[in-house]
């Protein structure tokens, strides 16, 4: 028997009433895994923290797991992830429905400032959708246009069609299903009234009628029985009558200690089913809890770490690790020193617009009082700021509940207590910088530690390869003197080597011959590159098109040297024209080809001809220029094992011979998004590791790689 992937309807109407008594539980934070398991980390008040799992890949599954078992959090959230936090921070859950009998569940969160559903759709290849109190799609993670229905950012929700919910059916209706029927009872039940194969069998095994009747010669009586077991099961439901089971196979085999080992899980339901009589069943006291548990056997079950088939550390992983900390380190301290800045800004202000500032504080001080409520304060400012007074024009907003106002001063939003005079409110911002200063003193005695943990790492590995060729008297070579070849979509677990080089941030990739190639994202970018990063011996690409990125084909890196008598090949001014004309416009209006020129770094320049002007990103070009005619477009997007384990993107040809497996792209109707996600779930079915895929190459990441526009995978 195969193990359960997916929750069922029935699962589903049991699982309502439990998720009722995590209503008024707030929400925290929000993360999102890959492309398909949403993560809700909430608090309430008697039962402290609680973690709500939303899966809707190969397992689909909706239900809360302890905490201990939560998946680490991703390093770098994803947009969707960060949109749930912008709109559920300090939501309170206010409950959850099933859409019919269907496998769809709608999460409803309240905050003051509205209402966010969370639709789950838990059959076919799965979605989530969040949108607001009016079912205004704000994001989901699969857009959906078909004829029967659409699921699209900007568009109202459009819930399937209905299907007769076997729950509720009047006798009449379920009648007339099952007249209607031309095949046996059991399949009527699963697909006329959509109970699903293993409740319908359970159905039919309840009644005590042959599965394998037909329709044709069920009579009256038939009818009756089944009916009668449907409202029985229907009652159980809508009265909380569970005593859920978590299924084994019957396994007989001694695990060596005189007793028999437990069977691998393969069901889990909110009651007992005479049709699992011939497996092992666990009783527990939620659905919730066993539901926890069936997922998380699952799982382990299917994870089990495959036995070592060397014994050398994992060094390589373990000095990634120490880097990724070490980064996020210094991320932190950078952090901590812009928010103590900001915070002294914020001081200085309230002392440089002190009459306004004591003005506002003053106003709200004697309203209070008087007596005066909080809202009528608010409403005298918003009046006074539209008659143009200046101190009333300052003031953004006014909480009484925390009894603070807000104000702008010279665009920069700063929240004050009312009940404090201007030096106290100054004061209490300048402890506060003082305080985010002694975090940052911690984080750079924290950093000191982990670059010595990095260090030690990195000797250990030295003296254990020193070691390994002292012992084998090679040098990592075989016989032959090739390095051995690993099939890394065939290994079973990938060590994580990240490296971020400098040009992370702009659109790159090394041509075939080794070059670096760069380009910029926006104006700033392009601005930056000529100002910064061009150099003798480059080789400057733009399309003729316009809103194509300045491409730069660099001779040299910046830590090296500049020289103009490099020459570079004619293979990578090709590869980089080719980039230019993809990441350009010429793709975005889903043309096949365009126009490029190059010219040499010395051509280039920010400062305009009298009477020219010069937009940000914009330069002149001086002396001739090489043309490359009908340039075609082409980029494909890999996954690289070796040296690191990262994505990278660029021409076919540049990137084929670096990567263990890449897709080629052209452009198309799917929004770079979709596309995204769908290169993503490739790379998952190529690779063995898939948690490896889900780690390095997220569909954010590979977003990162891709041409600006419509695409789609070629030969789709």
């Amino acid at each position: 028997m195969d193990p359960k992937r997916e929750l069922t309807s029935v699962d589903l109407a049991a699982l309502v009433g439990e998720f009722g008594a995590y209503e008024g539980a707030k929400v925290d934070k929000a993360y999102l895994y890959g492309d398909d398991l949403v993560r809700l980390k909430m608090r309430d008040f008697d039962r402290g923290r609680i973690e709500l799992i939303l899966e809707v890949g190969e397992i689909k599954r909706a239900h809360t797991v302890a905490p201990e078992r939560v998946p680490d959090a991703p390093g770098r959230p994803p947009q969707f992830a960060m949109m749930l936090r912008n709109r559920l921070s300090g939501a309170d859950f206010a409950g959850v429905e099933q859409y019919e009998f269907d496998r769809i569940l709608e999460f409803t969160f309240e905050r003051e400032d509205g209402t966010t559903r969370i639709i789950v759709e838990l059959f076919g290849q799965g979605n989530v959708a969040v949108t607001d109190g009016e079912y205004e799609v704000i994001d989901c993670l699969e857009t959906v246009r078909l004829k029967s229905r659409t699921v699209v950012p900007g568009s109202r929700y459009e819930f399937p069609e209905s299907r007769t919910n076997p729950l509720t059916v009047s006798r009449e209706a379920f009648d007339h299903e099952m007249d209607d029927s031309d095949t046996d009872v059991v399949r009527t039940l699963a697909t006329q009234l959509n109970f699903g194969g293993l409740y319908a069998e359970e159905v039919c095994t309840r009644a005590g009628v042959e599965k394998g009747l037909d329709i044709a010669d069920a009579d009256e009586a038939v009818y009756d029985r089944v009916y009668e077991a449907i409202e029985r099961l229907a009652l159980d439901i809508r009265n909380g009558n569970f005593e859920p089971r978590l299924y084994r196979e019957r396994d007989d085999a001694d695990d060596g200690d005189g007793e028999a080992s437990e069977g691998q899980v393969v069901d889990v339901t909110p009651f007992p089913l005479e049709e699992h009589a011939d497996l092992d069943g666990e009783r527990y006291e939620t659905f919730l809890e066993a539901l926890d548990d069936y997922f998380f056997q699952l799982e382990l079950g299917e994870d089990e770490e495959p036995e070592p088939t060397e014994q050398r550390p994992d060094f390589d992983s373990e000095i990634a690790k120490y880097e990724r900390i070490i980064e996020q380190q210094q991320g932190a301290i950078e952090g901590f020193e812009q928010e103590a800045d900001a915070l002294r800004e914020q001081a200085e202000l309230l002392y440089a617009e002190y009459g306004l500032v004591d003005e506002i504080l003053s106003t709200i001080q004697e309203a209070r009082a008087q007596d005066r409520p909080w809202d009528e304060i608010r409403e005298r400012f918003e009046a006074g700021a539209e008659q143009g007074i200046e101190a009333a024009e300052a003031v953004v907003d006014v909480d009484g509940s925390e009894g603070t106002v807000t104000v702008d001063l010279d665009g920069e939003r700063i929240d004050l207590v009312v009940e404090q005079g201007v030096e106290q409110n100054a004061d209490r911002l300048y402890t506060e910088a003082k305080r985010v200063e002694e975090k940052k003193e911690g984080a750079l005695a924290a950093i000191e530690d982990t670059r010595e943990d990095l260090e030690d790492a990195k000797r250990r590995r030295d003296e254990w390869e020193a070691t390994e060729r002292e012992d084998t008297g090679k040098d990592g070579e075989d016989e032959e003197g090739d390095t051995e070849q690993r099939d890394w979509l065939a290994e079973p677990s990938i060590p994580i080597r990240e490296n971020e080089p400098w040009f992370d941030r702009f659109r790159w990739f090394h041509t075939s011959d080794g070059y670096l190639v760069i380009g910029g994202r926006n104006a700033d970018q392009n601005e930056e590159l000529v100002k910064k990063y061009l150099e003798p011996g480059d080789k400057v690409l733009h399309t003729q098109a316009h809103g194509g990125p300045v491409t730069v084909l660099k001779a040299t890196d910046p830590s090296e040297a500049s020289s103009s008598d490099i020459e570079l090949p004619d293979s990578s001014i090709e590869e980089a024209a080719q980039f230019a004309v993809s990441y350009s416009s010429v793709w975005k209006d889903g043309r096949y080809a365009g126009d490029v020129y190059a010219v040499d770094a010395d051509q280039v320049t920010k400062t305009p001809e009298s009477g020219e002007y010069l937009e940000k990103g914009g330069f002149a070009i001086r002396g001739d220029r090489t043309y490359y005619r009908d340039t075609p477009v082409g980029a494909a997007v890999g996954i690289q094992c070796e040296p690191y384990t990262r994505v990278i993107g660029g021409p076919p040809s540049a990137i084929e011979d670096r990567v263990e497996t890449m897709i080629e792209l052209e452009p198309g109707r799917y929004a770079q998004a979709d596309t995204a996600k769908r290169l993503y779930r490739r790379f998952r079915e190529q690779f063995e590791d898939e948690s490896f895929v889900r780690k390095i190459a997220s569909p954010d990441r590979i977003q990162h790689f891709m041409p600006p526009g419509g695409s789609r995978i070629k030969g789709d």
